[in-house]
C-alpha cells in the first residue's frame, strides 16, 4: 500500500510573510521548537526562511534582527511537494534538492502542511527516510 504525504505531513505549518521581522520569525521558531518557516505572500509560497538564515543574517553586524524583514533574510522560492504525492515521491525530492523540509500545497496551490525527514521516519518508513537523508547530505 502506498503512503501519500497528507497522511503523515505536520499540520498546521506555521508560516510567516515576506514584511513580517525576521525577530518576529525567530521568536515564533523559539516558541514552537521548528528551524524552518515558509514564506507565504497572498496564499501563495515565496520563499523560505531557515534558522540558519537568521543567523547569517546575524553574522558580522552590530544590530539584532528587530530591523530586518523576512525578505531580506529569506531564501526566495521553495521546493515543494504536494498532499497527494506518495511519500516516496517527497522523499526523492528532498535527496534531489539536498533538503529536509517540504512544504506542503494543496490542490489550489496553498499551504497545507509541513513534511520533515522525521516525518517520513517516524511515520512511514526508516529506511526511506534513511536514504532520503544519505542524498540530503552528499556532497556535491
Amino acid at each position: 500500500m502506498t503512503m501519500l504525504v497528507q497522511e503523515i505531513m505536520t499540520v498546521p505549518a506555521s508560516y510567516t510573510s515576506p514584511q513580517d521581522s525576521a525577530a518576529s520569525a525567530a521568536e515564533q521558531m523559539q516558541s514552537r521548537g521548528i528551524g524552518v518557516l515558509p514564506v507565504v505572500e497572498e496564499e501563495r509560497i515565496v520563499g523560505i526562511l531557515t534558522d540558519r538564515d537568521l543567523v547569517l543574517a546575524l553574522a558580522g553586524q552590530e544590530r539584532g534582527l528587530e530591523g530586518l524583514s523576512i525578505a531580506a533574510v529569506m531564501s526566495p522560492g521553495a521546493v515543494c511537494c504536494r498532499a497527494e504525492d506518495t511519500v516516496e515521491a517527497a522523499a526523492a525530492l528532498m535527496g534531489d534538492h539536498q533538503v529536509r523540509r517540504l512544504p506542503v500545497l494543496d490542490d489550489e496551490g496553498h499551504l497545507a502542511g509541513l513534511l520533515s525527514v522525521t516525518d517520513i521516519a517516524v511515520n512511514a518508513s526508516e529506511q526511506l527516510a534513511g536514504e532520503a537523508l544519505g542524498e540530503i547530505c552528499e556532497y556535491r
